[in-house]
């Protein structure tokens, strides 16, 4: 009950201070790492890892966001909106993986199969840890779809990497269950949308009034239940499903946008009050300064010099390459990723957990601190050469990047 009165009141305090946040370096998602933390003092002490509440939390909510993000993207958006976000996913966010299991082998000390898996869980970004920079008209259109469609994206592709190396890692004989879990969750994520929408289509039914947005919602379920039922990867198939529903009907995608955006992010920033309680002052100071060296060079270094190469010749001034490489901020996607590490207990998942809670920690404060101010130095709202586009969300569907 007290983490609850706890969550509640943090709440409350982020909607009334949610105005100032939009125009100052104050983070909504910031302050409720900070509350848990401060609720996990060892006066109160946190919540066990192992705890029901911690897994099922992080597993609904990071099902959720694969979901909306799977949603965000679908396959003629990716058509129209491809350049620079491919150069960010298919060559910088590999880069970003190898560069940081280099730095985990050299500087944190890890073997390399370990060192690997950090990488790929540390590779995808979080677009609201910049939401001043995605969600405002002044900066280029180019390089707020660029951020968007990047990290819509990179928790789904990074997502499978992650699951064959948490098998490796905890020994071969598992990588071929874990594949197969994998392929069962593609088929779940893909077929039961289609049936759904299928039917939709015929005479006898259609959804209208408030039963639209629950269209998605109600997809998204039958996507979870009918994944654990059948022991599918739920992740991926909500990903798969939300890129499904988004390129064969659009019209649920936008009739479910914002209900389906209000409910991921509740359950985000819950998940993130709960990882704040795991960060006490004792799990700081369990990280070596190897450690701290390996997050500040990972977010200092790596990801800079990975999108610089990445995005090298593909149009963006020196301003806006400087931006799109420093705003890769390491969010909820990772947070959930390294919890997965802890519960499955494969050998040295403290270690690594603590290497994650690390750069996330450090990034949230850091990314989410600098957003407001960078977006301000585009002074105009034709900076870059784009006066008269409409207003874009940070959580709008994909377009033109030309």
């Amino acid at each position: 009950m007290t983490l609850l009165l706890a969550f509640a009141a943090t709440l409350s305090l982020a909607v009334l201070v949610s105005g100032l946040a939009a125009r100052s370096v104050l983070s909504t998602a910031a302050l409720f790492l900070v509350a848990g933390f401060l609720v996990g003092l060892p006066a109160n002490g946190p919540p066990p890892v192992d705890e029901p509440l911690v897994g099922r939390l992080a597993q609904l909510a990071l099902f959720s966001v694969l979901f909306t993000d799977g949603m965000r993207t679908g396959l003629g958006d990716l058509a129209s909106s491809w350049r620079l976000p491919g150069r960010a996913l298919l060559l910088g966010m590999p880069l970003t993986l190898a560069g940081t299991a280099v730095l985990g082998h050299y500087v944190a000390g890890l073997p390399w199969a370990p060192a690997f898996l950090l990488g790929a869980v540390l590779s995808p970004t979080d677009p609201v840890l910049a939401a001043a920079i995605v969600g405002r008209e002044r900066v280029p259109l180019r390089l707020r779809r660029l951020l968007n469609v990047e990290s819509g994206l990179n928790d789904g592709l990074a997502l499978p990497v992650v699951i064959v190396l948490l098998a490796v890692v905890g020994g071969d004989a598992a990588v071929g269950d874990a594949v197969l879990e994998m392929l069962t969750g593609v088929a779940v994520g893909v077929a039961t949308p289609l049936a759904v929408l299928g039917l939709e289509r015929t005479r006898p039914f259609a959804a209208t009034g408030v039963y639209e947005p629950l269209n998605g919602f109600a997809i998204g379920l039958l996507v979870y239940a009918l994944a654990t039922t059948l022991h599918a990867n739920v992740f991926l198939a909500a990903f798969c499903a939300g890129v499904t529903v988004a390129s064969v009907a659009p019209p649920t995608r936008e009739a479910f946008q914002g209900f389906g955006e209000l409910v991921t992010e509740l359950l985000k920033l819950a998940a993130l009050f709960v990882f704040g309680t795991l960060i006490s002052p004792a799990f700081l100071g369990e990280i070596s300064v190897g450690g701290y060296a390996f997050a500040l060079l990972t977010l200092l270094v790596v990801r800079p010099a990975s999108l610089v190469l990445a995005l090298a010749g593909g149009g963006l001034d020196r301003r806006e390459l400087a931006v799109a490489a420093w705003f890769g901020p390491k969010g909820f996607a990772s947070v959930v990723y390294g919890l997965l590490i802890l519960r499955a207990g494969v050998p040295g998942a403290n270690e690594l957990f603590h290497l994650v809670a690390a750069v996330t920690a450090l990034s949230m404060l850091a990314h989410s601190s600098t957003d407001v101010p960078i977006a301000r130095r585009f002074a105009s709202p034709d900076a870059g050469g784009y006066a008269g586009r409409p207003r874009e969300a940070h959580n709008g569907a994909p377009g033109d990047d030309r």
